[in-house]
């Protein structure tokens, strides 16, 4: 099935994770242009050997999210290389395993900025270009403490479910412009933050490793952690032709874990 993203540009935040990898070597393997961005630049490199592997162009950006004032001068470079950004995967880390109460006023603050403003900003910047065009995909990834909220897992839960409010919103406010605004949800997919937030457990509860995942595995129906390119695969789908009237959804890739309806 052709999805219709050949020579389109792809913006990907949090490209050099596990899963922001994932989906840059997805969307390039249907001819997309992928810009990738991340802070860590070695991880950065790692990803755009993958994505020109797959025989993609590739644009990498060190690039901070906690840098509001950074966002024009990069998406400036985008624009000077390719014509516009047609597809922004919103990708971002995660806080620190917390409970919700008794969390300073400051890293409420910090992670609001990392993991919402910056993610608006961005997205404020590149939808003017998508509108013009009338085409464009805005996908953001969240956690499936949107649908479910994970124990001790309470900033994330509640900022996350922050940006659901914002793309169901925006999603009716664009789609006239052929614009669409989606939320994925993953479930527990093996990258390495399910890795760090299994290792949290078992030490916050004097555990191994090795029994936290398989508590957590015996959870979900397919019995099994899910594979990055799994997730990769559902979220060019919807970044591509074929998913034209797909949006202001929630879409899980979670091997059946969410057992609400």
């Amino acid at each position: 099935m052709d999805l219709g993203l050949r020579n389109k540009t792809a913006l990907l935040m949090g490209a050099g994770g596990g899963l922001g990898q994932a989906i840059a070597v997805s969307l390039a393997r249907e001819g997309a242009n992928i810009v990738l961005a991340d802070v860590d630049e070695a991880a950065l490199q790692r990803s755009a050997q993958r994505v020109e592997e797959a025989g993609a162009r590739a644009l990498s950006l060190q690039w901070d999210l906690g840098d509001l004032a950074s966002i024009e001068k990069h998406v400036a470079t985008i624009e000077a290389q390719f014509a516009g950004v047609d597809v922004l995967v919103n990708n971002t880390g995660g806080p620190p395993p917390t409970p919700a109460s008794g969390q300073p006023a400051d890293a409420w603050q910090k992670y609001f900025g990392l993991m919402v403003l910056s993610v608006i900003a961005i997205t404020d910047r590149v939808l003017p270009g998508m509108r013009e065009r009338k085409w464009g995909r805005v996908i953001t990834s969240a956690s499936s403490g949107v649908i479910a909220p994970i124990p001790n897992l309470g900033m994330s839960n509640a900022l996350r479910m922050s940006l659901v409010g914002w793309s169901k919103t925006l999603a009716r406010e664009v789609a006239r412009d052929g614009v669409t605004a989606n939320v994925v949800v993953p479930g527990r997919v093996a990258t390495d933050r399910i890795r760090f937030l299994d290792e949290s457990k078992a030490k916050r509860e004097g555990r191994t490793v090795e029994a936290v995942a398989a508590e957590s595995t015996s959870s979900i129906p397919a019995g099994r952690y899910g594979e990055p390119k799994e997730y990769a695969d559902v979220v060019t789908f919807l970044a591509s032709e074929r998913a034209s009237y797909m949006t202001g959804g929630v879409v899980r890739v979670d091997g059946g874990l969410i057992a609400s309806i």
